[in-house]
C-alpha cells in the first residue's frame, strides 16, 4: 500500500503554485496580532462613537466605548489618512473585529508638548489629585505628575489639602519620559508676580459681578480667563478658571470648540474662595430659557437637530441652549434618528421651572405595520 502523501509532498508542475505554498503566503501577508502590542495604523473613518483603522490585519480594528471616551480630545485632532501608532486592546473578537487603543499615544503627544514646555517655560494647568508629606500628586494632560512642598506657593502651603479634585497651574520642572517622571512648580506661578496685590484683587473681587476677560490657556476640562480688577488707584489681574460646563448653554464636546487663546469674553464671578476663582461665560449672558414661554407654545410644530441620543429618548436642540426630549415611546420602533439630524417635531409640554420640553415626533411617512 502507498503512503498517503502530504500536501507538503506535492510537487506542483513547473510554472503552477502548491496548495501549501498559497496557505503560507497567505498567513505571511495577514499579520497576527498579541495584547498590548504597538503596531501603526492608518485613520480608515470618524464617527461621534468611534474611529475606524487599517491596521493590516485581517479586519479593520476599532476604538469605541470607552477607549473612544477616554481619549476624546486627542481623537479630535485626528484626520482620514492620519498614520498613527495604536495598542492591541483585543486581537480579533468572534466577529473578527480588532479592539485598539489609543492611550500610549496620547501619551506620547502629552510627552513631547510637556518637554516644549520646560523649554519655554509656558504653564500648564493640573488638576490636584492628593496631597503627601513630600508633596502634592497632579494629573497633567493625562500623567502623573508631582509638586514637591518645597515648589508650593506660600498661601498654598498653607492648606495644600483644597487643591484635591481642583484644576491650578504650574510649570513643568523636570521631564523623563523613560522613567515616567514629571517635576513641576506652583510656586513658579502664585510668587511670580505681585502677590499681595493679587489678594487684594480677590478680596475685591465681588461674586455675582460681570467683568471682562481675555481668555489665556484652553484645556479639556476648560478655560482660564484673566480678568482687571480695580484696587484703589492700581489695576490688578487675576485668573479664573470657567469650567467646560460654563462655558455655554449648549452641550460643549471640547472647549476649543467655543474659545480660543487670546478671546475677549464676559464672564461672571461664581465663586471667590482662598486664592481661586471660578468664572462663568454663560452666566454673563442672558439665559436662553427666559424666552422659551414667549418663542415656544404647547401644540406648536417646530424642527430641530438631534444633540443626543440616551436609552429612554432623543434630545433634539430646538434653539441654543434649548433641548426638548422625544421620549422612546413615541419614536417607531422602524424610525432610526443620528446625531446632527434635523427632525420635526410637535410641542407636547413645557417646563421652565424645571427646564424641560416634550416634544412628539412629526412622521412625514407611516411607520412599517401601521394601519
Amino acid at each position: 500500500m502507498t503512503a498517503k502523501k502530504s500536501t507538503s509532498d506535492i510537487k506542483a508542475p513547473k510554472g503552477e503554485i502548491t496548495m501549501a505554498e498559497l496557505l503560507a503566503g497567505a498567513k505571511n501577508r495577514v499579520q497576527q496580532f498579541t495584547k498590548g502590542q504597538r503596531v501603526k495604523a492608518t485613520v480608515l473613518s470618524k464617527s461621534p462613537e468611534s474611529v475606524i483603522f487599517d491596521v493590516g490585519g485581517k479586519s479593520e480594528g476599532i476604538v469605541k466605548e470607552k477607549g473612544y471616551t477616554d481619549t476624546k480630545e486627542y481623537i479630535e485632532g485626528l484626520k482620514v489618512g492620519d498614520s498613527v501608532s495604536v495598542t492591541i486592546l483585543v486581537p480579533e473578537t468572534r466577529d473578527g473585529i480588532t479592539i485598539l487603543g489609543l492611550k500610549d499615544a496620547m501619551h506620547d503627544v502629552s510627552w513631547n508638548k510637556l518637554e516644549e514646555m520646560k523649554k519655554s517655560g509656558e504653564e500648564v494647568p493640573v488638576l490636584g489629585k492628593g496631597v503627601g508629606t513630600a508633596g502634592f500628586v497632579v494629573d497633567v494632560m493625562g500623567i502623573e505628575g508631582f509638586i514637591p512642598t518645597s515648589q508650593l506657593g506660600a498661601e498654598v502651603s498653607k492648606n495644600a489639602q483644597e487643591l484635591v479634585g481642583k484644576y491650578f497651574k504650574a510649570k513643568v520642572m523636570e521631564v523623563n519620559k523613560a522613567s515616567k517622571k514629571v517635576v513641576l512648580s506652583e510656586k513658579e506661578v502664585s510668587e511670580a508676580g505681585d502677590i499681595a496685590l493679587a489678594k487684594k484683587a480677590m478680596e475685591a473681587v465681588k461674586e455675582g459681578e460681570v467683568y471682562e476677560g481675555v481668555v489665556t490657556t484652553v484645556a479639556s476640562f476648560g478655560a482660564f480667563v484673566k480678568i482687571e480688577v480695580p484696587v484703589k488707584k492700581e489695576k490688578a489681574y487675576i485668573e479664573g478658571l470657567v469650567h467646560v460646563s460654563e462655558l455655554s448653554y449648549s452641550k460643549v464636546n471640547l472647549p476649543s470648540d467655543v474659545v480660543k487663546e487670546g478671546d475677549k469674553v464676559k464672564v461672571r464671578v461664581l465663586a471667590a474662595h482662598e486664592g481661586k476663582l471660578a468664572l462663568s461665560i454663560k452666566h454673563a449672558g442672558r439665559d436662553p430659557w427666559s424666552e422659551v414661554e414667549d418663542k415656544f407654545k404647547p401644540e406648536a410644530k417646530v424642527t430641530g437637530k438631534v444633540v443626543r441620543i440616551s436609552d429612554f429618548g432623543v434630545f433634539v436642540e430646538l434653539t441654543p441652549g434649548v433641548e426638548g426630549l422625544i421620549h422612546i415611546t413615541k419614536i417607531p420602533p422602524t424610525h432610526k434618528l443620528a446625531l446632527g439630524q434635523e427632525v420635526k417635531c410637535n410641542i407636547e409640554e413645557i417646563n421652565v421651572k424645571d427646564k424641560r420640553i416634550a416634544l412628539g415626533l412629526v412622521l412625514t411617512t407611516a411607520p412599517v405595520g401601521y394601519k
